[in-house]
Protein backbone atom coordinates (compact mmCIF):
# COMPACT_ATOMS: atom_id res chain seq x y z
CA UNK A 1 0.00 0.00 0.00
CA UNK A 2 2.27 2.73 -1.27
CA UNK A 3 2.20 6.24 0.11
CA UNK A 4 0.77 8.02 -2.91
CA UNK A 5 -2.19 10.38 -2.64
CA UNK A 6 -4.25 8.25 -4.97
CA UNK A 7 -4.12 5.39 -2.45
CA UNK A 8 -6.69 7.10 -0.23
CA UNK A 9 -9.14 8.27 -2.87
CA UNK A 10 -11.12 5.17 -3.82
CA UNK A 11 -13.94 3.92 -1.64
CA UNK A 12 -14.17 0.71 0.35
CA UNK A 13 -16.80 -1.70 -0.87
CA UNK A 14 -19.44 -2.55 1.77
CA UNK A 15 -18.32 -6.19 2.04
CA UNK A 16 -14.68 -5.19 2.57
CA UNK A 17 -15.66 -2.61 5.15
CA UNK A 18 -17.85 -5.11 7.00
CA UNK A 19 -15.01 -7.62 7.02
CA UNK A 20 -12.60 -5.09 8.54
CA UNK A 21 -15.10 -3.89 11.13
CA UNK A 22 -16.66 -7.21 12.11
CA UNK A 23 -14.21 -9.92 11.02
CA UNK A 24 -10.70 -9.72 9.62
CA UNK A 25 -9.11 -8.77 6.32
CA UNK A 26 -5.53 -8.97 5.07
CA UNK A 27 -3.71 -6.06 3.44
CA UNK A 28 -0.13 -6.38 2.20
CA UNK A 29 2.18 -3.55 3.23
CA UNK A 30 5.45 -5.11 2.11
CA UNK A 31 6.56 -1.94 0.33
CA UNK A 32 7.29 -0.33 3.70
CA UNK A 33 10.99 0.29 4.23
CA UNK A 34 12.62 -2.11 6.72
CA UNK A 35 15.95 -1.93 8.54
CA UNK A 36 17.55 -4.36 10.99
CA UNK A 37 19.97 -2.83 13.51
CA UNK A 38 22.32 -4.94 15.61
CA UNK A 39 25.34 -4.22 17.80
CA UNK A 40 25.89 -3.25 21.40
CA UNK A 41 25.27 0.47 20.79
CA UNK A 42 22.27 0.20 18.46
CA UNK A 43 19.64 1.24 21.02
CA UNK A 44 21.79 4.06 22.42
CA UNK A 45 22.43 5.34 18.89
CA UNK A 46 18.77 5.31 17.88
CA UNK A 47 17.80 6.96 21.17
CA UNK A 48 19.62 10.12 20.07
CA UNK A 49 17.99 10.17 16.64
CA UNK A 50 14.26 9.65 17.13
CA UNK A 51 11.55 11.18 19.31
CA UNK A 52 10.53 8.22 21.48
CA UNK A 53 12.26 6.25 24.22
CA UNK A 54 13.95 3.34 22.47
CA UNK A 55 16.28 2.47 25.35
CA UNK A 56 13.25 2.13 27.64
CA UNK A 57 11.93 -0.79 25.61
CA UNK A 58 12.43 -4.37 26.73
CA UNK A 59 12.58 -7.39 24.43
CA UNK A 60 9.13 -8.00 22.93
CA UNK A 61 8.13 -4.34 23.07
CA UNK A 62 8.01 -1.60 20.48
CA UNK A 63 7.08 2.01 19.99
CA UNK A 64 6.10 4.55 17.37
CA UNK A 65 8.55 7.40 16.76
CA UNK A 66 9.48 10.17 14.35
CA UNK A 67 12.77 11.16 12.76
CA UNK A 68 13.00 14.95 12.66
CA UNK A 69 15.23 17.60 11.15
CA UNK A 70 16.92 20.22 13.32
CA UNK A 71 13.84 22.45 13.07
CA UNK A 72 11.62 19.73 14.53
CA UNK A 73 9.90 18.83 11.26
CA UNK A 74 9.17 15.25 10.27
CA UNK A 75 11.53 13.48 7.90
CA UNK A 76 10.06 10.02 8.52
CA UNK A 77 7.83 8.21 10.99
CA UNK A 78 8.62 4.67 12.01
CA UNK A 79 7.84 1.66 14.16
CA UNK A 80 10.66 0.40 16.38
CA UNK A 81 10.62 -3.20 17.67
CA UNK A 82 13.20 -4.38 20.19
CA UNK A 83 14.38 -7.98 20.39
CA UNK A 84 16.96 -9.58 22.62
CA UNK A 85 19.89 -8.33 20.51
CA UNK A 86 18.34 -6.40 17.63
CA UNK A 87 16.08 -3.50 16.63
CA UNK A 88 13.74 -3.73 13.65
CA UNK A 89 12.52 -0.50 12.08
CA UNK A 90 9.83 -0.10 9.47
CA UNK A 91 8.66 3.11 7.83
CA UNK A 92 6.66 4.35 4.88
CA UNK A 93 8.58 3.87 1.63
CA UNK A 94 8.84 7.65 1.30
CA UNK A 95 10.70 7.85 4.62
CA UNK A 96 13.21 5.05 4.01
CA UNK A 97 15.88 7.16 2.30
CA UNK A 98 16.02 9.66 5.18
CA UNK A 99 16.05 6.93 7.81
CA UNK A 100 18.71 4.83 6.06
CA UNK A 101 20.88 7.91 5.47
CA UNK A 102 20.71 8.82 9.16
CA UNK A 103 21.71 5.33 10.24
CA UNK A 104 24.47 5.09 7.66
CA UNK A 105 26.03 8.50 8.40
CA UNK A 106 25.68 8.87 12.15
CA UNK A 107 26.41 5.34 13.30
CA UNK A 108 29.96 5.49 11.95
CA UNK A 109 32.45 4.66 14.65
CA UNK A 110 29.86 3.01 16.87
CA UNK A 111 29.04 -0.62 17.50
CA UNK A 112 26.06 -0.53 15.15
CA UNK A 113 25.46 -2.73 12.12
CA UNK A 114 22.46 -2.38 9.87
CA UNK A 115 20.93 -4.30 7.00
CA UNK A 116 18.08 -3.27 4.74
CA UNK A 117 15.28 -5.84 4.63
CA UNK A 118 12.74 -4.03 2.46
CA UNK A 119 12.74 -6.70 -0.23
CA UNK A 120 13.66 -9.73 1.85
CA UNK A 121 10.77 -9.35 4.31
CA UNK A 122 7.01 -8.88 3.90
CA UNK A 123 4.49 -7.13 6.13
CA UNK A 124 0.97 -8.57 6.11
CA UNK A 125 -1.59 -6.59 8.10
CA UNK A 126 -4.50 -8.46 9.62
CA UNK A 127 -7.13 -5.80 10.33
CA UNK A 128 -10.26 -6.32 12.37
CA UNK A 129 -11.48 -7.96 15.59
CA UNK A 130 -10.86 -11.42 14.13
CA UNK A 131 -7.10 -10.94 13.84
CA UNK A 132 -6.35 -12.74 17.11
CA UNK A 133 -8.28 -15.83 16.02
CA UNK A 134 -6.27 -15.99 12.78
CA UNK A 135 -3.00 -15.82 14.71
CA UNK A 136 -4.20 -18.54 17.08
CA UNK A 137 -5.04 -20.74 14.10
CA UNK A 138 -1.74 -19.99 12.39
CA UNK A 139 0.43 -20.42 15.48
CA UNK A 140 -1.59 -22.77 17.62
CA UNK A 141 -0.81 -20.39 20.48
CA UNK A 142 -1.47 -17.00 21.99
CA UNK A 143 -1.27 -13.77 19.97
CA UNK A 144 0.76 -10.80 21.25
CA UNK A 145 -0.33 -8.80 24.29
CA UNK A 146 -3.09 -6.24 23.82
CA UNK A 147 -0.96 -3.10 23.99
CA UNK A 148 0.12 -1.61 20.67
CA UNK A 149 3.54 -2.67 19.33
CA UNK A 150 3.82 -5.72 21.61
CA UNK A 151 5.02 -8.69 19.57
CA UNK A 152 5.83 -12.37 19.71
CA UNK A 153 8.54 -14.16 17.72
CA UNK A 154 7.27 -17.25 15.92
CA UNK A 155 8.38 -19.68 13.25
CA UNK A 156 6.38 -17.55 10.79
CA UNK A 157 8.09 -14.30 11.78
CA UNK A 158 7.03 -11.52 14.13
CA UNK A 159 3.38 -11.00 15.07
CA UNK A 160 3.00 -7.36 16.12
CA UNK A 161 -0.01 -5.74 17.76
CA UNK A 162 -1.37 -2.68 15.92
CA UNK A 163 -4.18 -0.25 16.70
CA UNK A 164 -6.45 -2.14 14.28
CA UNK A 165 -5.23 -5.74 14.49
CA UNK A 166 -1.94 -7.60 14.07
CA UNK A 167 0.92 -7.28 11.58
CA UNK A 168 2.91 -10.33 10.53
CA UNK A 169 6.50 -9.49 9.53
CA UNK A 170 8.06 -12.48 7.83
CA UNK A 171 10.56 -13.51 5.15
CA UNK A 172 9.04 -12.79 1.76
CA UNK A 173 9.04 -16.48 0.85
CA UNK A 174 6.76 -17.29 3.80
CA UNK A 175 4.05 -14.77 2.92
CA UNK A 176 2.11 -17.13 0.64
CA UNK A 177 1.64 -19.66 3.45
CA UNK A 178 0.23 -16.99 5.74
CA UNK A 179 -2.25 -15.96 3.06
CA UNK A 180 -3.49 -19.55 2.99
CA UNK A 181 -4.32 -19.54 6.71
CA UNK A 182 -8.01 -20.42 7.19
CA UNK A 183 -10.15 -17.33 7.75
CA UNK A 184 -7.83 -14.98 5.87
CA UNK A 185 -9.22 -13.04 2.93
CA UNK A 186 -7.45 -10.15 1.25
CA UNK A 187 -9.10 -6.73 0.97
CA UNK A 188 -8.07 -3.64 -0.95
CA UNK A 189 -5.67 -0.97 0.26
CA UNK A 190 -8.52 1.50 -0.18
CA UNK A 191 -10.62 -0.37 2.37
CA UNK A 192 -7.76 -0.26 4.88
CA UNK A 193 -7.31 3.45 4.22
CA UNK A 194 -10.99 4.06 4.98
CA UNK A 195 -10.63 2.42 8.39
CA UNK A 196 -7.43 4.39 9.06
CA UNK A 197 -9.10 7.67 8.22
CA UNK A 198 -12.03 6.86 10.49
CA UNK A 199 -9.59 6.15 13.32
CA UNK A 200 -7.93 9.54 12.83
CA UNK A 201 -4.40 8.24 12.32
CA UNK A 202 -2.27 10.54 10.12
CA UNK A 203 0.01 9.05 7.48
CA UNK A 204 3.33 10.14 6.02
CA UNK A 205 2.84 11.46 2.50
CA UNK A 206 -0.71 12.56 3.29
CA UNK A 207 -1.05 14.49 6.55
CA UNK A 208 2.60 14.14 7.58
CA UNK A 209 5.52 15.58 5.67
CA UNK A 210 8.62 17.72 5.80
CA UNK A 211 6.58 20.76 6.82
CA UNK A 212 4.89 19.07 9.80
CA UNK A 213 5.86 19.25 13.48
CA UNK A 214 4.69 16.26 15.57
CA UNK A 215 2.31 18.24 17.78
CA UNK A 216 0.52 19.66 14.74
CA UNK A 217 -0.37 16.10 13.73
CA UNK A 218 -1.38 15.03 17.22
CA UNK A 219 1.64 12.73 17.57
CA UNK A 220 3.04 13.86 20.92
CA UNK A 221 1.21 11.27 23.01
CA UNK A 222 2.11 8.36 20.74
CA UNK A 223 5.51 9.29 19.38
CA UNK A 224 7.32 11.69 21.73
CA UNK A 225 9.05 11.16 25.06
CA UNK A 226 9.62 14.34 27.08
CA UNK A 227 11.82 12.60 29.65
CA UNK A 228 14.34 10.61 27.61
CA UNK A 229 16.98 13.22 26.88
CA UNK A 230 18.30 14.79 23.71
CA UNK A 231 17.48 13.89 20.12
CA UNK A 232 17.55 15.73 16.82
CA UNK A 233 14.80 18.38 16.74
CA UNK A 234 14.04 18.13 20.46
CA UNK A 235 14.34 21.85 21.20
CA UNK A 236 11.51 22.83 18.87
CA UNK A 237 9.26 19.99 20.00
CA UNK A 238 9.79 20.76 23.70
CA UNK A 239 9.40 24.52 23.31
CA UNK A 240 6.12 24.16 21.44
CA UNK A 241 4.81 21.65 23.99
CA UNK A 242 5.70 23.60 27.14
CA UNK A 243 5.52 27.23 26.07
CA UNK A 244 3.33 27.60 23.04
CA UNK A 245 0.59 26.09 20.96
CA UNK A 246 0.75 24.99 17.34
CA UNK A 247 -0.65 27.19 14.61
CA UNK A 248 -2.12 24.11 12.94
CA UNK A 249 -3.76 20.92 14.15
CA UNK A 250 -5.04 17.61 12.76
CA UNK A 251 -8.82 17.56 12.40
CA UNK A 252 -11.50 15.49 10.78
CA UNK A 253 -13.83 16.89 8.13
CA UNK A 254 -17.35 15.65 7.51
CA UNK A 255 -17.70 16.47 3.85
CA UNK A 256 -20.80 17.33 1.87
CA UNK A 257 -19.15 15.87 -1.26
CA UNK A 258 -16.18 13.56 -1.89
CA UNK A 259 -12.80 15.32 -1.85
CA UNK A 260 -9.29 14.58 -3.08
CA UNK A 261 -5.84 14.82 -1.56
CA UNK A 262 -4.43 18.33 -1.82
CA UNK A 263 -7.72 20.17 -2.34
CA UNK A 264 -7.66 23.51 -0.49
CA UNK A 265 -9.64 24.13 2.69
CA UNK A 266 -10.84 27.67 3.48
CA UNK A 267 -12.57 29.37 6.39
CA UNK A 268 -14.55 32.47 5.43
CA UNK A 269 -12.57 32.61 2.17
CA UNK A 270 -9.24 32.46 4.04
CA UNK A 271 -7.03 29.43 3.22
CA UNK A 272 -6.46 27.32 6.33
CA UNK A 273 -5.01 24.10 4.92
CA UNK A 274 -5.57 21.27 2.46
CA UNK A 275 -7.03 17.78 2.38
CA UNK A 276 -4.64 15.03 3.47
CA UNK A 277 -6.59 11.77 3.11
CA UNK A 278 -10.18 11.37 1.98
CA UNK A 279 -12.62 8.53 1.43
CA UNK A 280 -16.30 7.71 1.26
CA UNK A 281 -17.00 5.61 4.34
CA UNK A 282 -19.87 3.09 4.09
CA UNK A 283 -20.82 4.10 7.64
CA UNK A 284 -20.12 7.85 7.67
CA UNK A 285 -20.23 9.01 4.06
CA UNK A 286 -17.50 11.30 2.69
CA UNK A 287 -14.88 12.19 5.30
CA UNK A 288 -11.31 13.48 5.33
CA UNK A 289 -8.30 14.20 7.48
CA UNK A 290 -6.54 17.55 7.21
CA UNK A 291 -3.98 19.58 9.10
CA UNK A 292 -5.59 23.01 9.24
CA UNK A 293 -4.96 26.30 10.99
CA UNK A 294 -6.28 26.62 14.53
CA UNK A 295 -8.74 29.34 13.50
CA UNK A 296 -10.88 26.52 12.11
CA UNK A 297 -12.21 25.00 15.32
CA UNK A 298 -14.37 21.96 15.93
CA UNK A 299 -17.93 22.70 14.82
CA UNK A 300 -16.93 25.32 12.25
CA UNK A 301 -17.94 25.05 8.61
CA UNK A 302 -15.11 25.24 6.09
CA UNK A 303 -15.17 25.20 2.29
CA UNK A 304 -13.34 22.52 0.33
CA UNK A 305 -11.99 22.65 -3.22
CA UNK A 306 -12.77 24.92 -6.14
CA UNK A 307 -16.46 24.13 -5.75
CA UNK A 308 -16.34 25.47 -2.16
CA UNK A 309 -18.24 22.44 -0.88
CA UNK A 310 -19.11 22.92 2.81
CA UNK A 311 -17.61 20.60 5.42
CA UNK A 312 -17.85 20.44 9.20
CA UNK A 313 -14.67 20.42 11.29
CA UNK A 314 -14.83 17.59 13.87
CA UNK A 315 -12.66 16.07 16.58
CA UNK A 316 -11.05 12.72 15.98
CA UNK A 317 -11.50 9.79 15.80
CA UNK A 318 -14.41 9.29 13.46
CA UNK A 319 -14.40 5.58 14.27
CA UNK A 320 -16.51 5.91 17.42
CA UNK A 321 -19.33 7.25 15.27
CA UNK A 322 -19.05 4.25 12.96
CA UNK A 323 -19.42 1.71 15.73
Amino acid sequence: MSATPEAALSDATPWEYERLREGVGLVERSERGKLLLTGGEAAEFLQGQVTNDVEGLTAGEGCYAALLDHKGKIRADLRVLRGSDWLRLDTEAAGLAALAKTVRMYSIGRDVTFAEETHSHAILSLIGPGADAVIETMLGGAPPDAHEHAFVETEHGLCVRTDLGIDVICPTGDAAAIRRTPGVEEVSAQAAECVRIESGRPRHGFELGTGTIPEEAGLNERAVSFTKGCYVGQETVARLHYKGRPNRHLRGLRLSAPARHGEPVALAEKPVGSIGSACVSPALGPIALAIIRREAASGDTVLVGEAAAPAEVVELPFASAAA
